[in-house]
């Protein structure tokens, strides 16, 4: 049985793949999913619990799925809880394919948020749709960016050996010495408050994947050792090839059976690292969202009690995005094994 058939046939793989698919699919289609703006506010709308959805008029008469205009009540001082002030005279009919979204309300001032609205008004749906973007978005480029990196430099070193081999596997070690959380947030507290989050966000990229590809790069070198002595390598050096090409075309790729099963569980950590960089206030900064700064809410704990909806709903996507990435690398694991795909 061939790998492709045994990671067809595992459903964990199934089940990750298709997570992953929703969750990029949703983020890419971010502005036609919602009809709201990122930091469009509504109206005495904050902190509105998620929309309920209607089906019969006050009368018990079905008239279709519908919602009412609702804002925000004065705030009871001994209880923190406000009261919702639902206008029952105007129900709004929910549309399918409305305006170029997928759906939107008959009238504006009704809006339909379904994970509700955050402490300035904002559709949290929206919100973290868009924030998506950039969390799904970081684990692609930085394991990009470090796995070429460490790629190089291990298949570098290993195949020429020698001093080079010395001094880059010394800067290696010194490199994986220092704790990455603590270099994280050391270098992104350094940069400049007025930078923008576009900057922001390629710094972070940046600096993640320095601290990261340092142990690729070792288990690389170890590989290739026990590579470029083989018998087809020997003929590529015969016949005259630079070493930047052998490594290139005939070693690396020799490797990629490890390297595609680590960077899959990789991802992962760059979405949890952006989280938390983000979430004590060193990744993305607000108004632009991200998962991490969407759960720096949670600091304030009458959000946790009266307004959970706001940290469980990031907090689940981070959760899930990170479990499907595990499912599939596992399943790549043990398509790839030599042992079963023997059997």
């Amino acid at each position: 049985m061939t790998w492709w058939k045994r990671l067809r046939a595992n459903p964990l793989a199934w089940i990750g793949i298709a997570i992953l698919t929703i969750f990029y699919a949703m983020a890419i289609f971010a502005n036609f999913i919602t009809p709201y703006g990122i930091n469009e506010s509504a109206k005495n709308g904050a902190l509105l619990p998620p929309t309920q959805i209607h089906w019969h008029d006050r009368q018990g008469q079905f008239i279709g799925a519908h919602v009412y205009p609702t804002t925000q009540g004065k705030v009871d001082l001994e209880t923190g809880d406000r009261a919702l002030i639902i206008d029952y005279s105007q129900p709004s009919k929910i549309l399918l394919f409305h305006n170029g979204h997928l759906f939107s309300t008959s009238i504006p001032t009704a809006q339909l948020n379904l994970l509700g609205t955050d402490e300035q008004g904002r559709d949290q749906l929206t919100r973290l749709l868009y924030g998506g973007r950039i969390s799904l978005l970081i684990g692609f480029i930085g394991t990009t960016i470090s796995y070429t990196v460490g790629c190089l430099v291990g298949g570098i070193s290993g195949y020429i050996g020698g001093w080079l081999d010395v001094v880059l596997m010394r800067f290696v070690e010194i490199l994986m010495s220092v704790p990455s959380i603590y270099l994280l947030v050391a270098l992104a507290a350094i940069l400049p408050p007025q930078i923008s989050n576009t900057q922001r966000f390629a710094l972070i990229i940046a600096i993640i994947s320095f601290v990261s590809w340092a142990g690729l790069a070792r288990i690389i070198r170890g590989q290739v050792l026990s590579i470029k002595e083989q018998p087809f390598i020997m003929a590529a050096r015969a016949s005259g090839a630079s070493p930047l090409r052998i490594i290139i075309h005939h070693v690396l790729p020799q490797t990629i059976t490890f390297i595609i099963i680590s960077a899959t569980l990789d991802i992962p950590r760059f979405i949890v690292v952006e989280a938390v960089l983000s979430l004590v206030g060193l990744g993305i900064q607000p108004p632009d969202p991200s998962w991490g700064n969407m759960l720096s809410i949670s600091t304030n704990a009458s959000i946790l009690i009266l307004q959970p909806w706001l940290v469980w709903v990031p907090a689940l996507a981070i959760v899930l995005t990170v479990l499907s990435f595990n499912l599939l690398g596992d399943s790549l694991r043990d398509a790839f094994d030599p042992k079963n795909i023997r059997q």
